[in-house]
């Protein structure tokens, strides 16, 4: 998979996609990552890519001339043939597992990292997407560009050695993750639950499904309207204090 992140801070990636898991998917091919900057567009002597906004107020504006420049230099005058167009902003839908999964499909993804007060209104016209990672205000696009990145190659096959593991973690099937143990048997009076040395599958399963469930219980209750539900799931729950109709 291909992604395109057009930036005004490139230096900012480099010790994300330069390390672990990212940088050993880069390096096999199964991803590629390229950056680019939005001020080598800007055509003015001084690469000017932000003005002060009409109407006033405070902040700055990224000018929409660099960004259409970039944009189209690297992918193309034709839109129904550049890959989708993703600006990092606040004001996008929030992203999540359904979304990177639904990403990942895409042999190519272009990423608009968002700065200042935001882009000028009239670049929503080469967008196809807009995208948030939470309901709170970060400095620019740039780490939201990277948590895209990240959570989008866990679903490209061989990224990750273990290829259940993305449709297995936290929210992938509308759940928080069951609690994890390894090495050593007892830490500081702690033990692993005898259940997981038991040796019995079937039961350590059912463990951890309850294990999973209780966690979504207690932390993020939110979520289990969503959530595939079987019966015993929900005569476990309902135990918890749980009900049908939350």
């Amino acid at each position: 998979m291909r992604f395109e992140i057009f930036t005004l801070f490139p230096n900012m990636f480099s010790g994300v996609f330069d390390d672990s898991i990212l940088q050993r998917a880069r390096e096999s091919g199964r991803i590629e990552i390229f950056l680019h900057d939005i001020r080598a567009y800007a055509r003015d002597r001084h690469h000017v890519t932000d003005e002060t906004a009409y109407g006033g107020g405070g902040g700055m504006v990224m000018k929409p001339e660099p960004i259409f420049e970039a944009v189209e230099t690297i992918l193309g005058n034709e839109p129904a043939r550049r890959p989708p167009l993703i600006l990092l902003t606040p004001q996008g839908r929030v992203f999540n597992t359904d979304l990177a999964r639904e990403f990942a499909q895409q042999p190519h993804l272009a990423l608009l990292c968002g700065r200042y007060e935001g882009v000028d209104e009239r670049v929503r016209a080469l967008v196809t997407d807009e995208i948030s990672i939470g309901d709170y205000v970060l400095t620019g696009g740039e780490i939201p560009a990277m948590v895209v990145v990240d959570a989008v190659s866990r679903f490209i096959p061989g990224v990750i050695g273990d290829p259940s593991a993305p449709h297995q973690d936290s929210h992938a099937a509308g759940l928080l993750e069951h609690p994890h143990y390894t090495r050593p048997l007892e830490f500081r009076g702690m033990r692993v639950p005898d259940i997981l040395v038991s040796g019995h599958h079937a039961q350590i399963e059912r463990w951890r499904r309850n294990e999973s469930l209780k966690r979504t219980w207690e932390r993020r209750p939110d979520l289990l309207p969503r959530a595939a539900l079987s019966e015993d799931d929900k005569q476990f729950l309902r135990a918890l204090g749980w009900r049908d109709e939350q």
